[in-house]
């Protein structure tokens, strides 16, 4: 069985289609790149597994459960963890309060109310914190962090759930070279625990991490496979590796 799947997803906007019947497999403790020219329809099937958008038709699955229909704090509480492009951290709070409240999210009113959870939960903000390389700021807002490490606090804050799968839309979009290598080192450890499916542009930075690929081209999967496979294909270098 798949972890994740969509099936035959289309996705129509009045007279545009944005999505012709994609198809797509996650599986698991795997890394899953999408890619494509720009319009391809990237983010419109991130959108469709997030639960952001709703497909015109087809289906999406998580570890076998239909979740076309689902609201997205339902995909969420399935296993769905969801990191668009913008940084939406909450930059006049310190980086150890946004972790920290993304994971007070599980917790229960009661919990909350009686100021239990910060002391509960202290250890494992603290491991995220330290997993991506901002513990030693933990105490600073987080408005005077780097384009990347508010990129880093935010995937730190979507781990936070223990998600079954991590969806992630162009993480690495305005970093240095430096902080893109970075990245990529320190989503490796999260494969054991957690897949992921990621919208990116950097091609180097797909083929460094992902197993497997997934193209797009004006709404349609030209190839899906492991990634040394899919990235030599005819089709794909014609539809969109020649036009990057």
């Amino acid at each position: 069985m798949h972890l994740l799947e969509a099936r035959q997803v289309s996705k129509v906007y009045g007279t545009l289609t944005a999505l012709d019947k994609a198809d797509l497999v996650v599986r698991h403790q795997e890394f899953h790149g999408l890619i494509g020219p720009n319009g391809s329809g990237k983010t419109t099937l991130l959108k469709c597994i997030a639960g952001a958008e709703f497909p015109t038709s087809g289906a999406v699955l998580l570890a076998g459960d239909d979740i076309t229909e689902a609201m997205p704090p339902e995909r969420s509480r399935a296993g769905l963890s969801l990191k668009f492009q913008i940084t939406s951290v909450l930059p006049q709070l310190s980086v150890y309060d946004n972790v920290l409240l993304a994971l007070q999210a599980q917790d229960s009113i009661l919990s909350l109310m009686l100021s239990r959870s910060r002391r509960a939960l202290h250890e494992k903000a603290m491991h995220l914190l330290a997993r991506f390389r901002l513990d030693d700021r933990r105490d600073e807002l987080a408005a005077v962090l780097s384009h990347g490490q508010q990129q880093w606090l935010e995937i730190a804050m979507a781990l936070a759930r223990e998600p079954k799968v991590l969806l992630l839309d162009e993480p690495t979009a305005g970093m240095s070279p430096q902080e893109r290598r970075a990245t990529g080192e320190l989503l490796a450890p999260i494969k054991q625990t957690c897949s992921l499916l990621i919208v990116e542009h950097d091609l180097d930075f797909i083929k460094d991490i992902c197993d497997s690929l997934t193209v797009l081209d004006q709404g349609q999967v030209v190839a899906s496979g492991p990634i040394h496979e899919v990235q030599n294909s005819s089709r794909v270098k014609e539809a969109y590796l020649s036009h990057v």
